[in-house]
């Protein structure tokens, strides 16, 4: 695998030798201090360019980053549509390097440099940005959350766990098991403003959460992750048992960090998932 010195000489080298690129971005990860650095991370950088059809229309430029063994274009495909704007190629290289390479016109470089605080400019020819743009994760921190955000989450979570009840009792554990990651979910969210409440919320939990395990108690990461097992009906009557006593156990935390009413969601709903499983469960 090339070197990230290597990978940067050639992505910005590249850059400085075509006159329609006169601007270049990077955002993600590796902006991020905050974040150890590590063979995996993919190089995300944005070329701002004065014709887009210069590069969209002939593929055969991207040869000069390496042989790929799979490029994803999202605007080109139908069934996974793209979810931000520009022309973006996703390429895993044969020595495994990944690059997420994004095409922009110049006249969509405000809206970038104010959408993320992930991002920086490593070159910029034509003098656009007037002073140092400096990443920073902010965006991504914790927040705390308001009394009627607390209620939501809860009322989500307790909702959530009726449809996952409702699939085990009908063998349709397919269904279950989607609605039990949609209420995860939501676990997941109120554990982060635990430990958001109890360290100050001035860091993030990262991306999906992968950072969380540093902040909680071994014993309830090991709880958490006992849920992910699914693979029967016993497995999800445990794994909601332990959603529900984690859930119950950060939210009635958070509502008296908050100086708020405790939602009524878990003695209402709690009192219908302890008969269903009495009813049908194992």
């Amino acid at each position: 695998m090339r070197s990230t010195g290597e990978m940067m000489a050639l992505l910005l080298g590249f850059a400085q030798g075509q006159e329609d690129i006169r601007l270049v971005g990077m955002e993600g990860s590796r902006t991020n201090g905050n974040i150890p650095q590590d063979s995996f991370q993919d190089y995300d950088v944005t070329y701002f360019v004065r014709d887009m059809a210069a590069f969209t229309g002939d593929d055969s430029w991207l040869a000069a980053f390496g042989t790929p063994l799979i490029v994803q274009k999202p605007e080109d495909m139908e069934l996974f549509p793209p979810e931000e704007a520009g022309y973006s190629y996703l390429m895993l290289l044969d020595d495994y390097v990944k690059i997420d390479l994004t095409l922009l016109p110049l006249d969509a470089l405000e809206d970038y440099l104010n959408a993320d605080s992930l991002r920086t400019v490593l070159l910029d020819k034509d003098g656009r940005v007037g002073c140092p743009v400096t990443p920073s994760d902010r965006d991504y921190w914790v927040k705390r959350p308001s009394p009627r955000c607390l209620d939501d989450c809860c009322n989500e979570f307790w909702m959530l766990s009726t449809y996952v009840v409702k699939g085990i009792c009908r063998d349709e554990l397919l269904f279950a098991i989607d609605h039990l990651h949609l209420m995860r979910s939501e676990l997941l969210r109120m554990l982060a403003w635990q430990v958001g409440e109890e360290r100050g919320y001035g860091f993030s939990v990262g991306k999906n959460y992968k950072f969380l395990c540093r902040y909680l108690p071994p014993q309830v990461w090991e709880a958490l992750l006992s849920t992910y097992r699914e693979d029967s009906a016993w497995a999800l009557w445990q794994a909601l048992s332990t959603c529900r006593r984690l859930f119950g156990q950060a939210s009635r935390q958070m509502a008296r960090a908050l100086g708020c009413p405790y939602p009524g969601y878990e003695e209402r709903v709690g009192k219908y998932l302890d008969e269903m499983r009495e009813q049908y469960g194992q």
